[in-house]
C-alpha cells in the first residue's frame, strides 16, 4: 500500500497521482451530469413543489461518483424510511468532506442544508440549487435565520431536509457538540427526526486534504425519534431531541468502530 492512503503516513506519489486521477474523473463527470439535472429540473420544476426529481437526479450522481472511486466502498444498514409517508429531518455525525456524497446515495430524496459557499462552486453549486438545497453562512444570524425559513418551507411543502448538527468537521474521532437548529426545526413542524450514523468515512477524505483514502464505509440508518414521545416543549423538546439523537448516533459509532477494530 502506498503510504498516506490511510492518513497515517506522509503522502506519497501513487497517492497524489491515484488522488488526481479520481478528481479529474470526477470533475469530467460532474460537468456531465449538470445538463442532465438541468433538463430534469426544467421538465418538472413547474408542477414538482419538492423538487423532487431534479433533486433524486442529483443525487443519483453521488452513487455514480462512488463507483468511479476504486478506493472506496460504501454499504448502507437499518431500515429506509419512507419520506413520502411522512417527512422528516435527518441528522448525522460529519467525519469527512465525503460524507454529503457518502449519505447521497441514501435512496431517499432530502433537502440539504449546506454551507452557503459551496453554492459557489462552478456545476456542483449550480445543481444543489435545482435539486432545492439550502446555503447558510453559519457565522451570520441573518443568513441562518433564512436557511431556518426555507427550511421550514420545504417541510410544509412536504420534502424531507438533512442536516449535520455539529455544523463541521472534526479533526479528531471524536463527535463535537450538536447545534439545536435542526432539533428546533423539528420541534417548530412536528417531524421526527432521523438519526444516521457513519463509521469509516474520516479516512476517504481527511479534513485539510484533499487527497483521497481507502475508505470501507458504513452508513446506518437508526430508528426515527418521533417528536410525540419528547416530553418538552419548545425550546426544552429541542435540547431533549438533540441529547437523544446524539446518543444513539454515538451508540451506533461506537458499534461500527468495534466491528472495524475487531
Amino acid at each position: 500500500m502506498d503510504g498516506g492512503v490511510n492518513g497515517t503516513d506522509k503522502p506519497g506519489l501513487g497517492l497524489r497521482l491515484g488522488s488526481g486521477l479520481i478528481w479529474a474523473v470526477w470533475l469530467l463527470f460532474t460537468a456531465l451530469w449538470t445538463p442532465v439535472v438541468g433538463l430534469v429540473y426544467i421538465l418538472t420544476a413547474w408542477w414538482d413543489r419538492r423538487r423532487y426529481f431534479a433533486g433524486s437526479t442529483f443525487r443519483l450522481g453521488a452513487r455514480i461518483l462512488i463507483a468511479l472511486n476504486p478506493w472506496w466502498s460504501c454499504r448502507t444498514e437499518g431500515s429506509i424510511p419512507d419520506p413520502d409517508l411522512e417527512p422528516f429531518i435527518g441528522v448525522s455525525n460529519h467525519e469527512s468532506l465525503a460524507d454529503i456524497i457518502i449519505i447521497g446515495t441514501l435512496p431517499f430524496e432530502m433537502k440539504w442544508m449546506s454551507k452557503a459557499s459551496i453554492f459557489r462552486i462552478p456545476f456542483l453549486g449550480w445543481m444543489m440549487r435545482m435539486a432545492g438545497d439550502i446555503p447558510v453562512n453559519r457565522g451570520e444570524a441573518h443568513s441562518r435565520a433564512n436557511a431556518f425559513e426555507e427550511t421550514v418551507r420545504w417541510i410544509e411543502r412536504g420534502a424531507s431536509v438533512m442536516i449535520f448538527p455539529e455544523g463541521t468537521r472534526s479533526r479528531t474521532s471524536e463527535m463535537l457538540p450538536f447545534r439545536n437548529g435542526a432539533f428546533r426545526l423539528a420541534a417548530q413542524t412536528n417531524r421526527p427526526i432521523q438519526p444516521i450514523a457513519v463509521s469509516g468515512a474520516r479516512d476517504a477524505i481527511r479534513k485539510g486534504s484533499m487527497l483521497f483514502g481507502r475508505a470501507d464505509v458504513v452508513v446506518r440508518v437508526l430508528e426515527p425519534i418521533p417528536i410525540d414521545g419528547i416530553e418538552g416543549t419548545g425550546t426544552l423538546a429541542a435540547k431533549e431531541l438533540r441529547d437523544l439523537a446524539r446518543a444513539r448516533i454515538e451508540q451506533a459509532r461506537q458499534q461500527l468502530n468495534s466491528v472495524d477494530t475487531g
